[in-house]
């Protein structure tokens, strides 16, 4: 940035912004993307892990163990590897993305459960309730709030990796930051940051929309 600023030219050039805003407008559709594909494919792996290891408390270390492994693997280093198996692809950067999810959404949804009253299972069972009801009807709804706030850190999370794709050819966003540091142009490098930081903030603030028209009687409390 030191170097890019060193040239003398303005932070901002309006003009080149106006020149390229399909560019920036596809660049940014291509964030959203990258984004939505590594949630929906980490809930539906966290999802079933989580509940085995809430119906089998001894799992829970193991899984834990192992999505805090995938987590610390650096990004870059897991890129490189993907890149000779799957080559510059969407697919190389969905998997690192989507393993990276794991570790939270995984430990807030086991949390979630577990922060259960224990009589709030007695009564259900004493209603009636077959263990899937249970789970669907009762115990998910009051979890809800736990897993939703994995759901968002997970989401602005990945917002942030997903610039580093562009290493390998994809990065929605993260093309701008290249562009900008090889050309030493300020103006990509101020436009991606810009846009993924409110890319991040709108996000968090839809899925805490959303939590709160999913569990209104927390509104009711409050």
């Amino acid at each position: 940035m030191i170097g890019v600023v060193a040239t003398g030219q303005p932070l901002v050039d309006w003009a080149w912004i106006g020149r390229n805003a399909d560019l920036i407008g596809d660049q940014l559709v291509e964030h959203l993307v990258l984004t939505a594909y590594p949630m929906a494919l980490g809930i539906a792996l966290a999802a079933p892990l989580a509940l085995a290891a809430v119906r089998w408390p001894r799992l829970y270390g193991p899984v834990l163990s192992f999505t805090g492994f995938l987590f610390t693997i650096p990004s870059i280093a897991l890129f490189v590897l993907l890149v000779g198996v799957t080559g510059l692809s969407v697919t190389t950067a969905v998997i690192p993305l989507t393993i990276y999810t794991l570790l939270i959404l995984v430990r807030n949804t086991v949390e979630g459960f577990n922060g259960i009253d224990p009589l709030v299972r007695e009564s259900a069972e004493a209603m009636g309730f077959r263990r899937p009801a249970q789970i669907l009807k009762v115990e998910l709804p009051l979890a809800l709030p736990v897993i939703l706030a994995g759901v968002r850190i997970a989401t602005v999370t990945t917002i942030g990796l997903v610039t580093v794709t562009a290493l390998i050819g994809q990065g929605g966003l993260g093309r701008l930051f290249l562009d900008g540091f090889s050309r030493f142009f300020p103006t990509p490098i101020m436009v991606g940051l810009v846009l993924s930081v409110a890319l991040a903030v709108l996000a968090d603030v839809a899925l805490l929309a959303l939590q709160r028209v999913l569990t209104p009687w927390r509104r009711g409390a409050a």
